[in-house]
């Protein structure tokens, strides 16, 4: 904002103090945290896969996920071998083959593995449902963040007139672009459900988790692309250079927002693994859970609250943050002689501290709520008010995350976009709306929206760890009867 809008200097100019603190950030939040976020929600799908196999199926089913897991590991390793391409190839559809390839191999290991384990093919059918909502997911979320589709050239077009209507109509499409994926998520869990019953739903997290290896290769693509052209930037090389990472990082913001896509799906399915193994350590899988008991009905609407909550103070944690560094920007570009001229050096580490700094102190409250607000609810109104509030925090959790990061990578793609060219290219009205746009995606779609998923997996591992504690409150009904 402080660079392109007030100062008018390019995006990953050397001049602007805060260039290297973005470059770390796209590292650190698409890189480690996209990888860490997708780690859990394996190791989650795997716990309760082999909590809920030992139940069923005893040591067959839990055997079942582990080997799947390590072939799946082969066949992320593998599916690097098919990533090829020259000047002329698309290097989304290059990325896209790797995905396909190690798909296709843990689809085979699936229906021999699981005629080994169980004699029959129902384990490996909801596996692949598994795989094939993940892979559907990645592709509607293309279809709602790319710029080679009409939702992000809307939202170019709508910057015509103004910041107002592109944030807007980018929220507009981030809005729509939730019904496809619930869909499909509702068919692999019913398609699931009917090939392996409860342990079914398990193994379809674990099946759309199978390739995570390949999942979050494809998703680093977008910050290395990123910050090849803040190198491209900052190190003086010629415009045409520039033309090539745009195109590149055009394309990574693409396939960030499938990586984003295809963790908020996993975390879903994993979440709802977890609910289930929860389930069957209170005894709710027996008894259900009482729609019209008004502690489930408690449980409902601060289950639904909770992800709204954490949102919003993430993205007033961006907001004090980025407030921080546009006046240490501003100071910078006041008190250092000579730093838009090129002669002054500014201060990169003074950026970094503070990006640093507010990650760490801005996130203790959010997740220490994450803790506690099952930890309350199972002990003050017991097992079915939990079993409520998880439901709850799912449901809208995943609808939330959806909506913020697809609205988020479609406000940074129409700014790609109309740099391109298109209504009226760089430094245009236009663009200068984009520039707004994204600003406002950035906290959507890299804080708030990919941290929800931590926020539902967290409350559901939590509830199952504390089972039998609330089991010793009054055999689960809690201190208020």
């Amino acid at each position: 904002m402080v660079g392109k809008v007030e100062a008018g200097i390019p995006e990953d100019d050397p001049r602007n103090p805060a260039v290297i603190a973005d470059n770390v950030g796209d590292n650190v939040g698409d890189v480690a945290g996209m990888g860490a976020d997708l780690f859990e929600s394996y190791v989650g799908s795997i716990v309760s896969a082999i909590t809920l196999g030992v139940v069923f199926h005893q040591a067959s089913g839990a055997m079942y996920p582990l080997v799947l897991s390590a072939i799946g590991i082969l066949a992320s390793i593998l599916g690097t071998f098919f990533v090829r391409g020259d000047e002329k190839a698309s290097p989304h559809k290059a990325l896209k083959m790797g995905s396909y390839v190690s798909s296709a191999v843990v689809i085979v290991a699936s229906l021999l593995l699981s005629k080994y384990c169980f004699g029959n093919f129902n384990a490996a059918i909801s596996i692949i449902f598994g795989l094939i909502v993940g892979l559907l997911i990645g592709y509607i979320t293309e279809i709602y963040t790319s710029g080679d589709y009409r939702f992000v050239k809307k939202i170019a077009q709508q910057s015509e007139t103004g910041p107002a209507t592109t944030v807007i109509s980018g929220i507009a499409v981030g809005m729509h672009s939730t019904a496809v994926p619930i869909l499909l998520i509702a068919v692999g869990i019913i398609g699931a459900y009917m090939a392996g019953g409860l342990y079914g739903i398990a193994l379809a997290a674990v099946g759309m988790l199978s390739t995570t290896g390949i999942t979050v290769a494809v998703d680093a693509y977008g910050p290395i692309a990123d910050n090849a052209g803040g190198i491209a930037e900052m190190s003086g090389l010629p415009p045409q250079v520039r033309g090539i990472t745009d195109t590149l990082d055009a394309v990574g913001n693409t396939t960030a927002a499938m990586g984003k896509g295809f963790a908020i799906g996993s975390a879903a399915l994993t979440a709802l693994a977890l609910f289930v193994s929860y389930a069957e350590a209170v005894g709710l899988n027996v008894a259900g859970i009482n729609l019209l008991d008004y502690k489930v009905i408690v449980g409902l609407f601060i289950g639904g609250m909770l992800p709204f909550l954490f949102s919003a103070m993430t993205m007033d944690s961006v907001s004090k943050a980025a407030y921080k560094m546009i006046e240490e920007v501003r100071r910078q570009f006041r008190t250092i002689p000579g730093i838009l001229e090129g002669t002054g050096k500014p201060d990169y580490t003074s950026c970094v501290a503070i990006s640093t700094q507010a990650a760490l102190k801005e996130m203790m409250v959010p997740g220490v709520m994450a803790v506690l607000a099952p930890l309350a609810i199972g002990v003050v109104l017991g097992t079915g008010a939990l079993g409520g509030l998880l439901a709850g925090s799912l449901v809208t959790g995943v609808l939330t995350a959806i909506f913020m990061s697809n609205s988020g990578g479609a406000w940074d793609n129409a700014k790609k976009y109309i740099e391109g060219g298109f209504h009226g290219g760089k430094g245009s009205d236009a663009h200068r709306a984009a520039v707004v746009g994204d600003t406002v995606g950035d906290p959507f779609k890299d804080t708030s929206g990919p941290s929800i998923n931590i926020l539902i997996k967290l409350m559901t591992v939590v509830a199952l760890v504390f089972a039998p504690l609330f089991m010793l409150i009054n055999n689960g009904m809690g201190l208020i009867n």
